[in-house]
């Protein structure tokens, strides 16, 4: 699916030499499983931080031995995070997200904003969302989590039994508490009801319950006069 998603790209953009791709991910096996492919049409860019492995990056020092840090972000310290991010930001033509959990997420968001103002004045600037099959069988359900953009459009409304999908998505897309929610999944209707938000299967905020809510919540201050 990405590997389709970035030829779409190059298609688009009507890119007919070898366009350079950065490959940036938290799991290794994925990066030497797509880049024999991608190196048929593209020449690949990939920081591998093995090679500027010092002191700092010493796994015996305790720092980077945390398992849901490790599960969540991969297995190289967190200084490359940031050297991906700033390289993958100098992208001039399109930014595309994939993965097997989280599409779209808050790391992909800001890189592809940081992109697309270097690029300010390109109007041909897209931020794209790779979909493989398995995240589509059952709509976008299986998106969890908070931090990416197609939580709005998780619920029973998500087209499902796509093969892919290579959407193109904003740079600025609209945070929980903004914009309407096209789809929300059970689990998101009953966490914005603890904040006073009553959101309908097809995505409609009760906005006279709202203001109740927050006029309930609401601390009254009451000043007594004294005659002295």
């Amino acid at each position: 699916a990405a590997l389709n998603c970035i030829r779409k790209a190059i298609r688009l953009r009507h890119l007919t030499s070898r366009p350079k791709v950065v490959l940036v991910s938290d799991s290794p096996s994925l990066v030497k499983a797509i880049t024999p492919d991608l190196s048929e049409f593209a020449e690949v860019l990939h920081f591998d931080f093995e090679l500027f492995k010092g002191n700092i990056s010493n796994y015996n020092n305790g720092l980077h031995n945390l398992a849901f840090r490790v599960k969540d972000w991969g297995p190289a310290p967190r200084w490359v995070a940031f050297v991906d991010f700033f390289l993958a930001s100098r992208a001039k033509y399109v930014v595309i997200s994939g993965a097997h959990r989280r599409v779209g997420t808050t790391y992909a968001q800001l890189i592809a904003a940081l992109a697309a103002a270097h690029s300010l004045g390109n109007s041909s600037f897209s931020f794209l969302s790779s979909f493989q099959s398995d995240l589509l069988s059952g709509g976008l359900r299986l998106q969890a989590g908070w931090g990416h953009v197609w939580n709005r459009f998780s619920g029973p409304l998500s087209c499902r039994h796509q093969s892919s999908q290579c959407a193109v998505t904003p740079l600025l897309p609209p945070a929980w508490w903004d914009g309407h929610w096209q789809s929300p999944i059970r689990r998101d209707i009953r966490r914005l009801a603890t904040y006073g938000v009553q959101l309908s299967s097809f995505g409609t905020v009760d906005e006279d319950y709202l203001k109740s809510f927050c006029k309930s919540r609401k601390a009254v201050v009451r000043t007594v006069p004294f005659l002295l």
